[in-house]
């Protein structure tokens, strides 16, 4: 299988990182250290490689070292398939995030065209049983490792609703403001509907085809009020109803998904903590394995204290997936020991703070 990896990773000014540079093969690389030491912001800056706002979705005036905030950048040397490429993204004081791509300036959307990442971070253990808006990101986050574009629609439909909602807000009456923002809705959310389908049946073909201790979920995209295929008409059907609600009431921004434990047939927000995580993790490794046939190559992972909840069985069974998958996975966590059933298959890096600054050494296996 082909090859997805970064090469070398530099971060300067990045959080508490005022320089850190990794050298890297295509194996996993388990972070290890203290609380608070730095290495989320490690596979943050591995997340802000693709595109978004990264895992932890800050904006570029939240990423400088403090206290000097002068602008923050980060590096990568990424190795996709047969080709090499130099990515560059970085923000000066007071300015918006930029991108560069082989020297040359990028959007954001360039990113996934080139490579694919994926995380599960701790602030995701809740998805089962926090709000739809949640839910219905992480289902986005995985509809764009499989077409790049989906952004690109995502913003169009939202740019619109805005709009939209001004417009009912305002208690504008008159069609002729709405036709044309309702067509423009209307399109780019048949395309948002599609690629979420089409994400879930890869997930649940890639669930269906793998041996894994990690169980399976069965997978529906859901809404409190289904989205018609004809979104535009009933969005003009809906407008006394949306007027008075001052919102638009109906259309994929409303989406949930929706799991269920299949071996147990229990829905997933009912379901242990242990179970949901497990869920989570078997998702993930899914749409690994589905963007692996799809793309090429198997995505980079950011997998932050993952190995926490796990027992040890789990834990190495996870290791094995994950080397099996053969991904580039970035592994946080307190101590070596936790990924002591990882050996010489894994690079490993040490994360130490000394007065806000965090310090990177590159360790062998323990």
């Amino acid at each position: 299988m082909t090859t997805l990896a970064l090469q070398e990773l530099t971060l300067s000014h990045f959080r508490s990182h005022k320089r850190a540079s990794l050298a890297l093969d295509p194996r996993p690389i388990a972070i290890f250290g203290p609380n608070g030491a730095g290495k989320t912001n490690i596979i943050e800056a591995v997340s802000l490689l693709s595109p978004g706002r990264g895992l932890r979705r800050a904006g570029a005036d939240d990423l400088p070292r403090r206290p000097e905030a002068l602008g923050w950048k980060i590096t990568g040397i990424l190795k996709s398939l047969h080709q090499t490429h130099e990515v560059e993204t970085w923000a000066e004081a007071g300015n918006p995030r930029q991108l560069r791509i082989d020297g040359k300036a990028a959007p954001q959307t360039a990113l996934g065209r080139i490579g694919r990442v994926l995380w599960l971070v701790p602030s995701m253990d809740r998805l089962w049983i926090e709000g739809a808006e949640g839910r219905r990101r992480f289902l986005d986050r995985a509809t764009l490792s499989f077409e790049p574009s989906h952004a690109e629609a995502v913003l169009t439909y939202e740019k619109a609703m805005r709009e939209r909602n001004r417009l009912l807000k305002d208690m504008v009456r008159d069609a002729h403001w709405y036709t044309a923002i309702e067509a423009q809705m209307a399109e780019a959310g048949a395309t948002i509907q599609r690629n979420r389908h089409d994400a879930i049946d890869a997930l649940m073909t890639a669930q269906a085809s793998a041996t894994t201790v990690f169980p399976t979920a069965t997978l529906a995209l859901t809404s409190p009020d289904p989205v018609p295929d004809d979104l535009q008409s009933a969005l003009a059907d809906n407008r006394a109803r949306d007027m008075a609600a001052g919102r638009t009431l109906i259309g994929p921004h409303r989406a949930d998904l929706d799991a269920v434990f299949a071996d147990k047939g229990v829905p997933a927000k009912d379901c242990s903590t242990g179970e949901q995580k497990a869920l989570l993790i078997s998702l993930i490794l899914a749409n690994g394995r589905a963007l692996a046939r799809d793309f090429g190559a198997p995505p980079i992972l950011l997998l932050d204290e993952v190995a926490a909840h796990l027992d040890a069985d789990r834990r190495a069974a996870l290791y094995d997936e994950i080397c099996s998958l053969g991904a580039q996975a970035f592994m946080t966590g307190t101590g070596p020991e936790l990924f002591a059933e990882l050996g010489t298959r894994a690079q490993y890096a040490e994360v130490t703070d000394t007065d806000g600054q965090s310090t990177v050494m590159q360790r062998n296996a323990p």
